[in-house]
C-alpha cells in the first residue's frame, strides 16, 4: 500500500467497512476562505484533488459520498453536482441528527459511514461514525477525536487524502 505503510492494521480494517463518506464543505473541501463583494458571497475555492476522490471511490469501491454543512452555499450544491454527490445536506444546524436520519433510511450501521471534519460543530457526528478523519489544520478538539489526520489541509486535497485511505484500505483486504 504505497503511501500507506505505516497505518495501523485496526485503522485499514474500519476503512474497510466504508459504504459512504460524508464530508463537512468548509474547512475540509474548502479552505475556510470566501470571498464577498457588496452583493454577498461569491466564490469558495474548491480542490481539484478532492473531486479526484470523490470519483475514485464511486469508481474503484462503490463507496459513495455526502455533505453535511451548516452552510447555505450556491456553490457548495454546483460543486456536489458536479461530482454527483448523492446526499448534500445544507443547513444543517443538528449534525447528528441528520447522519441518524440518513443511516436509518439507507440501512447503514455506525461501522459503514465515515466522517471528515474539522470544527467542534462536527463533533458529535465524530463521536458516531465508524471512520473518522479531519485536515492537518483542523481545531484541536477534532484532532484529539479522530481516527486519521490527513496530510493535507483543508480545502488543499485533505479529503482525497482521507478517500484514498479508505480505497487503498478495501483493495488492500481484497488483495488478500
Amino acid at each position: 500500500m504505497l503511501g500507506y505503510r505505516n497505518i495501523e492494521p485496526e485503522l485499514i480494517e474500519k476503512a474497510a467497512k466504508i459504504k459512504i463518506l460524508f464530508t463537512d464543505s468548509d474547512g475540509v473541501l474548502t479552505d475556510t476562505g470566501v470571498y464577498y463583494s457588496e452583493r454577498g458571497e461569491e466564490m469558495k475555492r474548491f480542490s481539484i484533488r478532492d473531486g479526484m476522490g470523490v470519483e475514485r471511490l464511486r469508481e474503484l469501491t462503490g463507496v459513495e459520498t455526502g455533505i453535511i454543512t451548516g452552510e447555505n452555499s450556491g456553490s457548495v450544491r454546483t460543486r456536489a453536482e458536479k461530482l454527483g454527490v448523492i446526499e448534500v445536506h445544507m443547513k444543517v444546524k443538528n449534525k447528528l441528527e441528520k447522519m441518524l436520519e440518513i443511516a436509518q433510511r439507507r440501512d447503514l450501521k455506525p461501522e459503514n459511514i465515515a466522517y471528515i471534519g474539522d470544527d467542534t460543530n462536527d463533533e458529535d457526528v465524530i463521536k458516531y461514525a465508524g471512520l473518522t478523519g479531519c485536515p492537518s489544520d483542523a481545531v484541536i478538539q477534532i484532532k484529539m477525536l479522530v481516527d486519521h489526520i490527513t496530510e493535507s489541509r483543508g480545502g488543499n486535497g485533505a479529503f482525497r487524502d482521507f478517500a484514498e485511505l479508505i480505497i487503498h484500505s478495501k483493495l488492500f483486504l481484497k488483495c488478500k
